[in-house]
């Protein structure tokens, strides 16, 4: 989500829940915290975690319910129970459609899988630091030239620490060893240049929030290198999709708690369901439902009616979609002029 020209100020009387970047800076925590597992781990227990965690945390099905997905599925909710705003993003989202299944489906014949592998990583990574530097930049007010040059030092650094974590049984060993050093040279630089950014905000939360951005790259950086990949891959993960969620529940208070404005929250309400739990509520379910049960729920139908299976279509082909989506939408539906952005507004 990018959150450009945020101004505190800028918000509607009837919104009475507000965006905290106070919380949202507290998200950044959980890198401490990893650090405090990581020390304990390596002095105390052996390196045991290190052995018995995989790559991703997204290889733990825990992990997909709680953080990976449901932030995807909520944002999906968010867009298509609202009809103003499926109006209003027609046809972006049609014209996105059409390019996901010429690109990722009828491409897929023909283009090579490691490149659209690679395409989805680079696009998965700039939609997380997007986030983040989207957000940040109202706070720390830096010069135009001066976000986006940190903006891109941290994906350019986030791209190379994916590919050298999810690549490396794939790339050849002098390869992991130069992907590696692009990754500390981009890290350092990045390091380096907010030291030199810094001095452009003049607030001490501002600093704080530049530093917490950059401290996500520096982070996942040091965890690879000591081969944590998990911690390397969970703390941009979480960290994102709990902001994500900020947003989210945000949005559906200030635009549902008085007078219910869709089909979902008109049944919350006579379930006696509030209204800060309808959306984490129906996405944790959703996410449940389609990670544990969907593909198999869809073979037994084609099997019935076609005699046939189609390998992965609700964990692979429904939710790429969605997540597909998901980075397009996300990169407009909180700018000023959307229809969502109308029910948000920011404090500290």
């Amino acid at each position: 989500m990018s959150t450009s020209n945020i101004s505190i100020q800028e918000s509607l009387a009837e919104n009475k829940l507000a965006v905290s970047f106070k919380l949202i800076l507290g998200l950044y925590s959980i890198i401490p915290l990893c650090f405090m597992v990581y020390l304990a781990d390596v002095h105390y227990w052996g390196n045991y975690l290190q052995s018995i965690l995989p790559s991703s945390p997204t290889h733990f099905i825990l992990f997909q319910i709680l953080f990976g997905t449901p932030h995807i599925i909520a944002s999906a909710i968010t867009l298509t129970s609202n009809k103003e705003y499926l109006h209003f993003f027609k046809l972006k989202l049609i014209v996105m459609t059409v390019l996901i299944i010429l690109i990722f489906g009828i491409g897929s014949l023909f283009i090579p899988y490691k490149v659209l592998y690679i395409t989805t990583a680079c696009w998965t990574v700039y939609h997380v630091f997007k986030q983040q530097h989207g957000i940040g930049k109202g706070i720390c007010r830096l010069p135009t030239w001066a976000f986006y040059w940190l903006l891109w030092l941290s994906v350019l650094a986030g791209i190379f620490i994916y590919m050298g974590i999810f690549l490396k049984n794939s790339l050849e060993e002098q390869h992991i060893v130069w992907v590696q050093l692009i990754a500390g040279v981009l890290t350092i630089g990045l390091i380096l240049s907010t030291i030199l950014c810094q001095r452009y905000i003049s607030k001490r939360f501002g600093k704080y929030f530049l530093w917490s951005n950059t401290m996500l790259i520096v982070s996942s950086f040091y965890f690879y290198t000591q081969q944590y990949y998990f911690l390397a891959i969970l703390i941009p993960r979480l960290i994102h999709d709990a902001t994500a969620y900020v947003f989210y529940v945000t949005h559906d208070y200030n635009k549902h708690h008085e007078i219910p404005q869709n089909k979902l929250y008109k049944y919350a309400t006579r379930c006696h369901l509030h209204v800060f739990l309808v959306l984490p509520l129906f996405s944790f379910i959703l996410t449940y439902l389609l990670q544990a049960y969907g593909d198999e729920w869809v073979n037994i139908m084609t099997r019935f009616f076609f005699d046939m299976e189609i390998r992965k279509a609700i964990t692979l082909g429904l939710i790429g979609y969605l997540s597909l989506m998901h980075y397009y939408t996300e990169a407009f539906t909180w700018q000023v002029g959307s229809p969502l952005r109308r029910y948000i507004r920011f404090s500290k």
